[in-house]
């Protein structure tokens, strides 16, 4: 061959490096699958790390979290509200339950959604479903989840007797409540063993949540103080939290975090590694892109830049919807301590 033929035939088969060191990629062999037996189900879930593309990063996040196991870090997961709309709620519960968290991070929706199911049960809907024939019926859409406004009914003449005792105690004492003791009480006063929360209140999981009036529970706050002027004294201690989350991360030994999701639940606990120059081990979960300049896109490495990760530490982004990629990390890295 001669000429640009040539020049043509070198660039397409370009004489390649054999790499060193790195796993071929190969997918779970169905052959030797047989959904009774356990060695099946732990084969193929060891199988993704060789998948590639998500695959081998979702079996990354699962072996990080043997090692946080395995290595006795102490857990923080932190989730947003959706999460806890969908069945990721019974997996967080799960958790909770069995105490393999040291405490969550979460928004107000995280929150109160969770207390909203004790009352009546959310539903598949559609993502189409029309807005406007949905608030004709009184129904609330989050994604492909509905929620009937019942619900909120219901969590307001729970919420209102709640807020008065709070502040009674508050006049006695002259102690303003920090949004981890408006959660743990507020869990002790259910009764419902499905919910998050009255596992976390019972076993002395503190919840942390910095936004605790961006929600539904800030709306009966809202009522509660504008309702009767007697109540406008009532307050929340939000300057605690911050204290009893970051002595809690300074304590620990090793921490890791896992977070489903992004925005200010992601920025809470992973500023809180700052002040121990950084957690050793952080799993991300969610479909942002860091162009945009987001921490909720940000990818570990920039947590890294400020001292929230330390470097080296054993880290991994997933770019998955969290309800499909947090099942199977605790399917495959959380058992049952029972």
């Amino acid at each position: 061959m001669k000429g640009r033929v040539k020049k043509a035939h070198d660039a397409n088969y370009k004489q390649s490096v054999e790499p060193k060191g790195l796993p071929e990629v190969n997918g779970y062999d169905f052959n030797e699958f047989d959904l009774s037996r356990k060695e099946s189900i732990v084969s193929l879930l060891d199988s993704f790390s060789n998948v590639g593309m998500q695959a081998s990063n979702l079996g990354k996040a699962i072996e990080i979290a043997k090692e946080m196991r395995k290595e006795g870090a102490d857990i923080f997961l932190a989730y947003n509200s959706n999460m806890v709309s969908s069945g990721i709620r019974d997996i967080i519960r799960y958790l909770v339950e069995h105490k393999m968290v040291k405490a969550l991070i979460t928004t107000t929706g995280g929150v109160e959604e969770d207390i909203l199911k004790t009352f009546g049960p959310f539903y598949v809907g559609d993502f189409k479903a029309s807005g406007a024939e949905l608030r004709k019926k009184g129904i609330n859409r989050i994604g492909n989840v509905f929620v009937p406004n019942d619900r909120y009914i219901k969590f307001e003449k729970m919420m209102h007797p709640f807020l008065a005792e709070l502040l009674e105690e508050q006049r006695k004492t002259g102690h303003a409540h920090t949004p981890s003791e408006f959660i743990y009480r507020l869990g002790m006063k259910v009764e419902d063993k499905r919910s998050i929360y009255y596992w976390a209140s019972r076993n002395n999981i503190p919840v942390f949540c910095p936004a605790l009036t961006d929600g539904s529970i800030g709306d009966m706050i809202y009522f509660f103080r504008e309702s009767d002027k007697k109540n406008a004294d009532l307050k929340i201690d939000i300057a605690s939290d911050m204290n009893k989350l970051v002595n809690m991360v300074l304590d620990a030994r090793k921490t890791g975090v896992i977070v489903l999701g992004g925005g200010i639940i992601k920025h809470h606990i992973m500023n809180a590694n700052l002040y121990r120059n950084g957690a050793e081990y952080t799993i991300y979960i969610n479909t942002e892109i860091e162009e945009g300049g987001s921490d909720s896109g940000a990818r570990p490495d920039e947590a890294v830049s400020w001292g929230k990760l330390k470097p080296g530490a054993k880290s991994v982004k997933v770019f998955c919807d969290a309800t499909i990629a947090f099942p199977i990390i605790v399917a495959a890295a959380f058992k049952s301590e029972k």
